[in-house]
């Protein structure tokens, strides 16, 4: 796996926010519930921190909702 620093792991963990977000608000068949799960592991594993999870999630609900609650 590549590793990523700095601005870089920022990018990877708003995107995987943003798509964990996007993922879970389409409901029905088309919903990939194997990549929401592999996701949110992902962020698990890199995210260091409640205040940085908050920090990632509103950003992603800002990106997909277009507001940050």
């Amino acid at each position: 796996m590549a590793a990523f620093t700095g601005r870089a792991l920022h990018h990877v963990k708003k995107a995987l926010a943003i798509a964990a977000l996007a993922i879970e608000r389409q409901l029905g068949p088309f919903q990939s519930g194997s990549d929401l799960s592999d996701m949110k592991a992902l962020l698990d594993e890199i995210i260091e921190n409640d205040t940085e999870l908050a920090y990632d999630a509103r950003a992603a609900r800002i990106a997909v909702i277009g507001a940050p609650d």
